[in-house]
Parts: structure tokens; C-alpha cells; sequence
């Protein structure tokens, strides 16, 4: 069970530390971690003390930062704890992050603005493109994104179309790596800001909409926002074997351009040519990126 939330305040606080520390050690096999089992164990991963010894830091002090009483540990013993959970790089960088102290001042909610420049970008690339928010709040898309998943526009928000639109599901040849993928990008998208209203909303939502969900977020698993392979199963062409690449947009907030594409060539390029001219016939004009780029 997670450690309950600290009040300060009168407000309750997250524990996103300690509820991270927890996730992963109970991910880890005590043979994995180079440790001689003896007896049976009644819960999975590294008991506190194991991981404590592991790391070269105290039991009691370890106990305390899963239970939220420590929540500013030095680099190193973060970085100690991140060998003993065997974190990647990206991974590791999230658990450095979730000690930073954060301010409890109240957030403001502000209009995510899509740069002309890249709005533009939109307009004359032809490929399937589009903005996405940290939140992964689709915030401009062009007319090919569109065609090729009706959930590429703005105001559409990825996370929650990827589990709960049955159309979204059918869309994913092998759906189970799409939402493990995206589950764990967005937690470092979102990084230590779990306890951001519009965070804290979306994640509440689905996590009673999907067992799916529940079961992912539970592991607190951190992959990088970064390019590789997709295999769509579009209703209209058939077969998309795409590559996605995800470029920051600088001084954005954390937006991300995405743009899928395919080998020269291929029959997947013969077949996103039919799907832009699809587009741009029912339209009856050129293709161009939407006209709404931003949401509240």
C-alpha cells in the first residue's frame, strides 16, 4: 500500500519520492540483486533493509524516505539507490528529479501556444505531423495526422484516446507495447509534477476507467520521449509501418513536434500518398495544418 500523503498545511502533499523508491523495489527479484534467498517470501521485490544494505545507507533512514519524512536526499544516495534498482539513465534522472523541492504555491492553468514557425511547418510538410503538450494534449495537427488517426487533432488529448476509444485500440497492432510505451513516456514527460491538477485529473480518470492504466502507472516505469517503430492497422489502407520521431520544440513549455514517416518507396508511402489525396479531396482544398493550435 502506498505511504499515505504528508499534510501541510491543512493540504495533503504527495509522496511522488518515496511512492517511486517503493514501485521499484518491489519490481526487483532478490536473485537479480545478487541476493541468497532463504525461506518464502511473502511479498515480491527487496524487502527495505535489503535495499537499504545494497545502497550503503541506513535501514531506518531508507524507511524514511519512502515514508515522505525525507524528501531532499543528496545525489548520491540517489544515485546509489538507482544501481541497486538498475536504472537507466532516463530513469535514474527521474528519481534525481523527484527530490527537488517545488514550491506549494497554486498553478496557473495557461493556453499552450503552438509557435508560428512550427504552425507553418505544419502547413507545407508532407508527412503526418503534429504538436503535442507534456500532458500529451494534441495541440495542432495537420491534415495527414488526421487521416491517418481520426484522434491526431487538437483538443484530443493521447493518453486518454490511447485507452478508453475502442477505435484507438484497434488502431495499435500490438496495443500492449503502444500503452506500456506511452504510460512510461509520459511520467517522464510529466516528471515530478504528479501533483499538477490537470496531472492529478487525468491520471484519477483513468485509473478508474482501466485496469490497464492502474496496472501501468503502479510501476512507475520511465522511458525516454524518443523516435522508433509502429505497426498501425489503419480501417481504410491496411497496414502502416511507420517510424515516429519526437523533436522538442525549444522555449515551448515542453511541447514535442511528432512526425511520422516511412522508407522511400515502400508500399506504406504509396499508401500515405492515398490517404493525403483521401484528405485533400474531401476537404476540396490543399492540405493545411488545423486552425485551432492551442488549448486552455
Amino acid at each position: 500500500m502506498p505511504a499515505p500523503a504528508r499534510t501541510i498545511g491543512g493540504m495533503s502533499r504527495p509522496n511522488a519520492l518515496g511512492d517511486y523508491l517503493r514501485a521499484r523495489r518491489e519490481l526487483i527479484d532478490p536473485a537479480q540483486a545478487g541476493l541468497r534467498i532463504v525461506g518464502v517470501r511473502r511479498t515480491p521485490g527487496l524487502r527495505r533493509e535489503e535495499v537499504a544494505t545494497l545502497a550503503g545507507i541506513s535501514a531506518d533512514y531508507y524507511l524514511r524516505l519512502e515514508q515522505g519524512r525525507d524528501r531532499n536526499p543528496s545525489p548520491q544516495v540517489l544515485e546509489a539507490l538507482a544501481r541497486v534498482f538498475k536504472l537507466d539513465a532516463t530513469a535514474t534522472r527521474h528519481l534525481l528529479s523527484l527530490s527537488t523541492a517545488r514550491p506549494a504555491a497554486p498553478r496557473r492553468t495557461r493556453r499552450e501556444v503552438v509557435p508560428a514557425g512550427i504552425r507553418q511547418l505544419l502547413d507545407v510538410i508532407n508527412l503526418p505531423a503534429f504538436v503535442e503538450s507534456r500532458t500529451f494534449d494534441v495541440l495542432a495537427a495537420n491534415r495527414l495526422a488526421t487521416a491517418v488517426s481520426a484522434n491526431l487533432r487538437p483538443g484530443v488529448n493521447r493518453l486518454r484516446a490511447i485507452f478508453l476509444d475502442p477505435a484507438d485500440r484497434q488502431l495499435y497492432l500490438d496495443w500492449e507495447e503502444a500503452v506500456r510505451g506511452m504510460v512510461a513516456g509520459f511520467r517522464a514527460s510529466v516528471g515530478g509534477d504528479v501533483d499538477d491538477p490537470r496531472i492529478v485529473r487525468l491520471v484519477g480518470e483513468l485509473s478508474l476507467a482501466s485496469e490497464p492504466f492502474r496496472r501501468l502507472w503502479a510501476r512507475h516505469d520511465v522511458t525516454a520521449l524518443a523516435g522508433g517503430a509502429m505497426r498501425l492497422r489503419h480501417p481504410e489502407v491496411g497496414l502502416l509501418e511507420l517510424r515516429r520521431e519526437k523533436l522538442p520544440l525549444s522555449d515551448s513549455g515542453g511541447q514535442i513536434l511528432a512526425v511520422y514517416h516511412a522508407e522511400r518507396g515502400s508500399e506504406t508511402a504509396r499508401l500515405l500518398d492515398s490517404l493525403a489525396a483521401r484528405a485533400a479531396a474531401e476537404e476540396g482544398r490543399p492540405p493545411e495544418a488545423d486552425a485551432d493550435t492551442g488549448i486552455a
